[in-house]
């Protein structure tokens, strides 16, 4: 318009969430001339201080502006914004935008300016969905489920493509199902193939009485080797954040009162 900047924000996108969605906001970025006040998922509610242009999903558009991330940035912004796109960063797609607008026009050299707000905000995210996958490598626990290894988490950000190889690697024979129930994703795994797929609820099955039993034995152990003198709460949860704690069995207290027995034996 006529008077005002072309990249005043005066527009909130709306796309369908995915990362090809978000790569067609870039894409519109560019081809109105605009930056967005905010880019919203599908669900978000209703705003009253910008209009919203829906943004919908073009897989040629997707494409070009994936093919140009590599080459006119670099193949290592084009992994920190794959990566930042499954981090929990308040506001990401508009910082996300943002970073690549710069780096379209500085080149490879704009990842180096550590001073950078953008730079800096999506390292930061990147670092934290890579410990906490890390995290998770270690502190699922599964229940067996007639064949099935089953468990639920609520991780922070979307850890499940993380999860998939170390998984499928250390269990190659199981089949496997891990629940993100902040994320309403579930991965899949059957020997040899693995799958990310929708999933809005899922709720296990109670446990069978081997199960129940192998919970108490692992709980009973847990306790054991704890050397109680040098008991330390505050390094626990630090080492183990207390967030985690209602997906571990060795926190769980609905084991029956029958195999409280197995503590003492233990």
């Amino acid at each position: 318009m006529p008077g005002r900047s072309p990249l005043t924000p005066t527009i909130t996108y709306r796309y369908d969430g995915s990362f090809e969605g978000f790569l067609c906001c870039v894409f519109e970025s560019y081809d109105a001339h605009e930056l967005p006040a905010a880019i919203v998922g599908p669900d978000a509610p209703e705003l009253s201080l910008f209009g919203v242009k829906e943004i919908p999903t073009d897989a040629e558009r997707a494409a070009r502006v994936a093919r140009s991330i590599p080459s006119r940035i670099s193949m290592e912004a084009d992994a920190l914004i794959r990566h930042a796109f499954l981090t929990c960063l308040p506001e990401k797609e508009l910082v996300m935008l943002r970073f690549l607008r710069q780096g379209y026009r500085y080149g490879a050299r704009f990842l180096s300016f550590a001073g950078n707000e953008e730079v800096w905000r999506l390292t930061e995210a990147v670092k934290h969905l890579l410990h906490e996958a890390h995290l998770l490598k270690g502190f699922i626990r599964f229940s067996d489920q007639k064949g099935v290894l089953v468990t639920t988490i609520g991780p922070k950000n979307f850890v499940l493509p993380f999860l998939a190889r170390h998984f499928a690697e250390r269990f190659p024979e199981e089949h496997l199902l891990i629940y993100d129930e902040k994320h309403h994703a579930a991965l899949v795994y059957r020997p040899y193939e693995s799958a990310i797929i929708p999933m809005d609820d899922f709720r296990a099955a109670p446990p069978d009485e081997e199960e129940r039993k192998f919970r108490a034995l692992w709980r009973a152990f847990y306790d054991a080797v704890e050397i109680r003198p040098r008991h330390n709460e505050k390094c626990r949860m630090t080492l183990l954040p207390k967030r985690y704690w209602r997906y571990m069995t060795e926190f769980s207290k609905d084991e029956p009162s029958e195999l409280l027995k197995l503590r003492t034996i233990a």
